[in-house]
């Protein structure tokens, strides 16, 4: 059995491993959808996009995004996933209905980290020796 804790809902559940995100936040009346998306929902096919939520906590205890999630999460941080689409492999903390302009800045920031990283300082160092 592994933990799911649901952060803005200050509410704890326990979930075997293996679990569908979205099912078990359903069977434990946790509401994971916006208005619009209660209206627009596919019914956990991951077609819609609509059932994002944001993991806080053990990212690293879920399934790998899956290509649909790729898709749709695109302008979204690594950390936000379809709940339809994830699978619970160990104990994670997640934010139901994140704020989508502060996913939107997490996410800039997530890809001007992965920039600098990828600017190595050996790169700069021919240019400086050119110069001496």
């Amino acid at each position: 059995m592994v933990r799911i804790k649901f952060i803005k809902e200050n509410k704890e559940v326990e979930a075997a491993l293996g679990s569908n995100l979205r099912f078990k936040a359903q069977e434990n009346n946790i509401d994971i959808y916006t208005f619009v998306g209660k209206l627009t929902q596919c019914g956990g096919y991951g077609q819609c996009g609509t059932c994002v939520v944001d993991i806080i906590e053990g990212v690293e205890n879920l399934s790998p995004r899956t290509a649909v999630e790729e898709k749709k999460l695109r302008k979204r941080p690594s950390s936000c996933r379809l709940a339809c689409q994830t699978v619970v492999q160990g104990p994670i903390s997640v934010e139901t209905k994140p704020d989508k302009k502060a996913s939107l800045k997490k996410a800039k920031a997530e890809a001007a980290q992965a920039k600098a990283a990828t600017t190595t300082p050996e790169a700069s160092e021919p240019a400086s020796a050119a110069a001496e």
